[in-house]
């Protein structure tokens, strides 16, 4: 149920921070490498890989990498599966020591026995292909010439890749606009990519994945105008790289194939033949009957294949131009999606493959006949025909089952003379151990590091030895791999190497896309605010994009891919779930980051009970990734949107003030009215502003209190029930996406039926319902093209379509498609009131924010009746008595009790102990315990005085102005508490309310002078430009009759 993936084409290339990988060559590991190796990482290579005679992809013990650094230990010795051979091996790489100087690549051709000169390459690619590319080539050219920028890049940038600042653009060389729009404009191009590589003298294009990677087209024609293309000849990738013609050369090749509609379809070789230089065509009359060119005729070969079928397009890839039919019901439906998903490629129909895992093989070839295999990948976990998780090695299959693999791919790369990397594909069937050729792709792929990582080669830079002409046997890694002298020429017998290599550990990829899990994956683009990916020696990973960053519509939804490594699945596994777990993206857009967590997470992976079908399944059930209590992300919600609400109204009514424009002072509300929907059941709240920065939450009777932070970055720092949570919200169409740390909740909004909008920014594909036609609820009405992906829109309800867009519209996150007269509006099914209440509070939020001790408790009291009188008071006339009355009793409570200038002097001096002199620190000690131990006696009072004259007194003896500027400065805070405590507890209680009451006077007599608009005029006249004081004045005066309550209440 597998088929090819189409690389990833990310529009932006960000390399998340990595591993010390350039840590300098004193500080070695136990397994150590010198100072020309060609890797990232630093520790020693287990020889592994095969030849012609390939070899079976078993597990080591010992640590890896690829192009990054994985693991970084300098003390702890790393075991090896290799045994022996590995201290032979590492024996030798000591003893070899790099004894000439490279500058050039002129000399490095020169020296190595390489053909063709290479310093400027042309990346015909964008986003993580030309990162990865720059960052494995520069590493390569600073070990071998200690220049990285012996190899310069030029990069092509469209008008989407620099808006949304790309960083492979600001890593290359050289940069040349091209247009923007699809790929076909730009990185598809093969006449405008000749065109540039011709302009700017570049001797080699690097194509990546995806785009022209696997066009015949594009080294047809560099070759005619002498660009050397850095990958395969247009022969070898017409041959492999196209699906009818690849398994025609497999078949001829008895390599198993599943049922198709070119089944027993051959072509005439030899080893004979391969050994004088004839290589494998495929004939253009043999191709075509391969091929279905009709509907018919593709129904006919399904009907004798047998349901279910593949329909694919051989051009296809990525998920584009493959569909799943189960039957003919609706053959002729999908057969016209992949033919317009990719216009123009020829389609064939092939058996679809039930509970097989989709495994891979990475070969190597040099121009001179030499082909290795470098292990396998397993890549069974896809959804949507795309792969989403990587591992290597394939350990699933015995190994002698996998060495057949690799020695069948090796034999199809001979076949055709095929050069550079290439990747065979099959199917494997773990009941009965058997395997079936799906295809080749004649690239490098995406998941590539993987079998980096596991055989220590640079694929990027041994891609680019191989243009060079440099054979095999000579590229140190290759060498590495086979357990010989890195720097030496001598020939190796791939076939019967002496030392067979072993790949080291195991590695699982993870692709971090723009999709939402909980809608089918559906991709969207837009803007990142946050991406943060922590690193460790084990775990690695590169993105696109980054902060300020973003993906356009014409992008791939992949914008990451994570990388650990372990000493076997397991360990691997639990890097990587810990490593999701810690990342960390927010933006415009759902990713798969949660789902992931989770696939990993579950017993049939944990178990390697996967198969292709798999995580299709698990989307088919719904399965959903874990959410956060609902009752909480009611909450969060609330706040998010009522936080929101308020702040906006704020900002628009003093914009308006700024113009000169008078508003109704009701406009200014800190109260909202919040409904949220989730799984088919609505939330009312209501949720009040109390404060700068506290709120008041009620539903159905029922209160919280929560304190709220606003965060820098947009998010939400909340205090509810003695816990703490960061939150953010996302307004979406339709709905509201609410993340509490790393878990997601979407809350929907009340939406009508009756209007059909897109959910993403894309085009309209087209209509599969008439204008006027009729559709029941769940049946498609019109298909668009998100991100590269056709998607289907359906109908909610029954009812008759009506146009609004035309096929070809761009379209924009919640553009009005179609409008949908309904059968029956009274049907519409409506969410059921939720009647409950919020969940009952264990810990007091006020105490547990700003502490429970006597000065503490007075002055939150304190700090909430002087909000009410700043304006922010609670709407319910009944709540807000029982609350304030609360609230004062509090107040006059702590107020009256003596022992709290105690409390508060005690707080004082611990923040300045040990900056206030240690004599007067004593004296005013002594003044307390005597104060502590007579607080019952009605005549004791606080001494005030004395504690000033202590102060005053020491001040005395400071000659120096400096020093006696220092010592008010410290005791500032004991001065201002002695004051305020200078007439005893009963005189401060007096200042106190005194205080409250000249806060409301201060207000309101403001507006005595006349009608509202006459005395906010004056204010505006009397403060032009604080127009924050005129509003803040007005929203208090809004609520004057709750504060005529308070004042009613204090006198």
């Amino acid at each position: 149920m597998s088929s090819k993936k189409k690389e990833d084409k990310n529009p932006k290339g960000v390399i998340a921070e990595e591993p010390e990988h350039e840590r300098p060559k004193g500080v070695q590991f136990s397994i150590s490498v010198d100072e020309g190796d060609s890797q990232d990482s630093e520790l020693g290579k287990l020889k592994g890989n095969t030849s012609s005679s390939s070899l079976a992809s078993t597990t080591s013990s010992s640590s890896g990498d690829g192009d990054i650094q994985l693991r970084q230990n300098n003390t702890i010795p790393l075991r090896s599966m290799s045994g022996t051979h590995m201290t032979a091996m590492n024996d030798r790489r000591r003893a070899s020591v790099k004894d000439f100087l490279v500058a050039t690549p002129e000399e490095f051709v020169k020296r190595f026995g390489g053909n063709k000169v290479i310093n400027k390459v042309l990346i015909a690619n964008n986003g993580i292909a030309a990162v990865k590319c720059m960052r494995s080539v520069r590493r390569w050219a600073y070990e071998m010439f200690k220049n990285e920028r012996a190899i310069r890049f030029v990069v092509m940038v469209t008008p989407e890749d620099l808006k949304n600042n790309a960083e492979y653009i600001k890593m290359a060389d050289h940069y040349v606009p091209v247009p923007g729009g699809t790929n076909n404009n730009n990185y598809a191009n093969v006449e405008l990519i000749q065109d540039i590589a011709k302009r700017t003298q570049s001797q080699a294009v690097w194509a990546g994945w995806g785009h022209a990677s696997e066009n015949p087209k594009l080294p047809e024609l560099l070759h005619k105008h002498g660009i050397t293309f850095i990958g395969p000849t247009e022969s070898a990738m017409w041959a492999l790289g196209d699906k009818i013609a690849s398994s025609i050369v497999a078949q001829s090749a008895g390599v198993p194939t599943l049922p198709w509609s070119g089944s027993g379809l051959t072509v005439s070789w030899s080893d004979e033949g391969l050994s004088s230089g004839q290589l494998v065509t495929v004939p253009e009359d043999i191709y075509k009957k391969g091929c279905v060119f009709t509907e018919e005729e593709a129904l006919f070969s399904a009907k004798k294949i047998g349901f279910p079928v593949m329909i694919k397009a051989s051009e296809g890839g990525g998920g584009k131009g493959i569909r799943k039919v189960v039957s003919p019901d609706n053959f002729a439906t999908l057969f016209r999606q992949v033919q317009s998903e990719v216009p123009g490629s020829p389609i064939f129909v092939m058996k679809l493959a039930t509970h097989a895992r989709h495994l891979e093989v990475q070969i190597l070839a040099d121009q001179y006949g030499n082909a290795i295999s470098l292990f396998g990948r397993d890549c069974s976990i896809q959804r949507r025909h795309q792969k989403i998780i990587e591992e290597a090695p394939a350990t699933i299959a015995p190994p002698e089952v996998f060495e057949r693999m690799e020695k069948c791919a090796v034999t199809l790369a001979k076949m055709v003379g095929y050069v550079s990397a290439g990747t065979v594909e099959y199917l494997y069937n773990d009941e009965d151990q058997t395997f079936s050729f799906l295809e080749l792709n004649p690239r490098l792929q995406v998941e590539h590091p993987c079998t980096e990582m596991v055989a220590d080669v640079n694929l990027p830079a041994a891609q680019l030895q191989v243009a060079m002409g440099i054979p095999l046997h000579v590229i140190k890694n290759i060498r590495l791999l086979y357990g010989e002298d890195p720097w030496a020429t001598t020939p190796i017998d791939f076939d019967n190497p002496p030392c067979k290599p072993q790949p080291r550990g195991h590695v699982i990829a993870a692709r971090i896309t723009s999709e939402n899990p909980d809608e089918e994956f559906k991709p969207s683009s837009g803007t990142v605010q946050e991406l943060n990916f922590r690193s460790n020696k084990n775990v690695w990973g590169y993105f696109s994009v980054a902060a300020s960053g973003g993906l356009h519509e014409y992008a791939d939804s992949q914008f990451g891919h994570c990388f650990s490594w372990g000493e076997d699945r397991e360990d691997a596994r639990e890097n990587m779930v810990v490593a999701l777990k810690e990342l960390s993206i927010r933006g415009d857009f759902r990713t798969t980051v949660e789902y992931l967590t989770k696939l990993l997470e579950t017993e049939n992976f944990q178990q390697n009970c996967i198969d292709t079908g798999w995580l299709d399944k698990l989307i088919a059930e719904k399965v959903h990734t874990e959410t956060p209590d609902t009752m909480l992300a009611v909450v969060c919600g609330a706040l998010h949107v009522a936080d929101h609400t308020i702040q906006t109204n704020f900002q628009h009514f003093q914009s308006a003030l700024q113009r000169g424009q008078i508003q109704a002072s009701c406009s200014l509300t800190s109260s909202v009215d919040v409904e949220l929907i989730h799984g088919g059941i609505k939330y009312v709240l209501q949720v009040t502003k109390t404060g700068p920065s506290s709120y008041f939450v009620a539903m159905n009777d029922s209160y919280v209190d929560v304190e709220s932070h606003r965060l820098s970055d947009g998010g939400l720092l909340l205090s509810i029930d003695g816990a703490s949570h960061t939150t953010y919200m996302r307004e979406e169409v339709g709905s509201y996406r609410i993340i509490i740390g790393n878990r997601t909740c979407v809350f929907e909004k009340e939406n009508d039926p009756s209007v059909l909008r897109s959910p993403s920014a894309g085009k309209l594909v087209a209509y599969l319902v008439e204008d006027g036609g009729h559709t029941f609820a769940g049946d498609v009405y019109a298909e668009i093209e998100v991100m590269k992906m056709v998607m289907e829109l359906r109908v909610t309800e029954s009812g008759c379509v009506h146009y609004v867009k035309r096929p070809g519209a761009v379209l924009d996150a919640g553009s009005i498609v179609c409008k949908l007269q309904l059968d029956d509006p009274s049907r519409v099914q409506q969410a059921q009131l939720f009647h409950g209440k919020l969940p009952a509070v264990t810990h007091n939020t006020v105490t547990s924010m700003h502490g429970d001790k006597l000065h503490q408790v007075f002055q939150s009291a304190r700090a909430s009746l002087e909000n009410i009188l700043a304006g922010y008071a609670i709407p319910d006339d009944k709540v807000f008595k029982k609350r304030l009355g609360d609230v004062l009793n509090t107040l006059l409570t702590c107020i009256r009790d003596p022992s709290m200038p105690l409390l508060e002097l005690q707080e004082l001096i611990s923040m300045i102990s040990g900056r206030l002199p240690p004599q007067v620190e004593r004296t005013i000690r002594k003044h307390m315990q005597v104060y502590a131990s007579n607080i019952t006696s009605i005549l004791c009072q606080f001494p005030s005085q004395q504690i000033a004259t202590v102060i005053d007194s020491y001040a005395a003896t400071l000659t120096k102005r400096s020093d006696r500027d220092v010592f008010f400065m410290t005791t500032q805070g004991i001065v201002q508490l002695v004051q305020r405590y200078r007439s005893g507890v009963r005189g401060h209680m007096r200042m106190v309310v005194q205080d409250l009451l000249k806060q409301y006077l201060k207000v309101e007599s403001q507006f005595q002078h006349g009608h509202y608009d006459k005395c906010v005029a004056q204010l505006r006249e009397k403060h032009k430009d604080d127009m924050a004081t005129v509003m803040a004045t007005i929203f208090s005066h809004s609520q004057v009759q709750k504060k005529n309550l308070l004042v009613i209440m204090l006198i």
